[in-house]
């Protein structure tokens, strides 16, 4: 076994005794865990994307009425068969229990909350699909995201739930086709516009025709949105119109890329982290002054964060998995 693979299963295991559900337990563990951290100085590299976890695994216990169980429940399964896999290097059984004990949380992290898991249409991170609606009209996905669909003799009604889309509407004079979020409403009856969901937000790139927007804190006030222009719908109603090129957003749709232009750094990170599975993680505070202008592609994120290290030479980027990228200024 390697050293790398060694790190990893005994990362594995102290994730086991930091989680236990027994108070004098964990305890001891912080212990142990304290000194082991101290033993090398690689273990300190490993012990704060640990951390990271076992925070993350916080949020889980309290879901469960104060138990950890759920979640050991994973690790229990996955060491279970350890006996049996000879021939798998335990390095890749180590990856399995930690990936079996962090699934809870992993949704909580990356916002999927129920509802997005059972949306009428989803995509993942990294992903670029397009769907054909009943009505012929078309939604692109842009990264992760989902939407449900609510299709009537009066209406078609697209609710983006989470996410960035992009959209081709079908004519329909009989009826209007809207986008709907927690933010306000888009209307159409036959034009094509981009829809990003936010936590805070949601923003709206016209790239051809009209639409109407209704904002959810005042729906009786409608403002006309036309190609070139953005608007961003928040809780506090609706912002200034803004102008964009909407030609240079729809190659950067088609050649799935991103163009910033002074950005902070954790706002390109959060971008990259909707197009790849697993977690970028980083300390937002710390990466804040790093400003970024830069066309980056978003179908190859590795790539991506290549650039980034090469245009920012005191930023360390590390790839323990596919699944799992640190980023930090040390």
């Amino acid at each position: 076994m390697t050293d790398d693979e060694a790190l990893a299963e005994q990362a594995a295991e102290w994730i086991v005794q930091l989680t236990a559900d027994d108070v004098a337990e964990r305890a001891r563990a912080r212990e142990g865990f304290e000194a082991w951290k101290r033993a090398d100085p690689r273990h300190g590299e490993v012990a704060a994307s640990l951390e990271n976890v076992v925070q993350g695994l916080q949020g889980v216990r309290t879901r469960a009425g104060g138990s950890y169980r759920p979640a050991r429940a994973a690790l229990d399964a996955a060491a279970a068969g350890r006996a049996g896999r000879g021939k798998v290097k335990r390095a890749v059984v180590a990856l399995a229990v930690v990936c079996g004990l962090a699934l809870p949380f992993w949704l909580v992290l990356t916002g999927c909350p129920p509802a997005v898991l059972l949306a009428d249409l989803r995509a993942g991170g990294g992903e670029w699909p397009v769907r054909t609606l009943a009505d012929g009209s078309r939604v692109a996905f842009n990264g992760a995201g989902a939407v449900n669909l609510y299709y009537d003799a009066r209406r078609r009604v697209v609710e983006l739930l989470q996410g960035e889309i992009l959209v081709d509407v079908a004519r329909d004079a009989a009826r209007p086709f809207v986008v709907e979020t927690a933010h306000g409403s888009i209307r159409a009856l036959g034009t094509r516009f981009v829809v990003r969901r936010d936590d805070d937000a949601t923003t709206l790139t016209m790239l051809e025709s009209t639409v109407s927007v209704r904002s959810a804190a005042a729906p009786d006030a409608v403002t006309l949105v036309s190609a070139g222009q953005r608007l961003r719908l928040a809780a506090g109603g609706l912002g200034p119109l803004a102008p964009i090129d909407a030609r240079s957003v729809a190659d950067a749709w088609r050649q799935r890329s991103m163009v910033v232009e002074d950005r902070p750094l954790p706002e390109v990170l959060d971008e990259l982290a909707r197009h790849r599975p697993g977690l970028i993680e980083y300390d937002r505070a710390s990466l804040q002054g790093v400003r970024v202008s830069a066309v980056l592609p978003l179908d190859d994120t590795d790539r991506a964060l290549q650039l980034l290290r090469t245009s920012f030479p005191g930023l360390r980027v590390r790839t323990w998995t596919r699944y799992l990228v640190l980023v930090d200024r040390p």
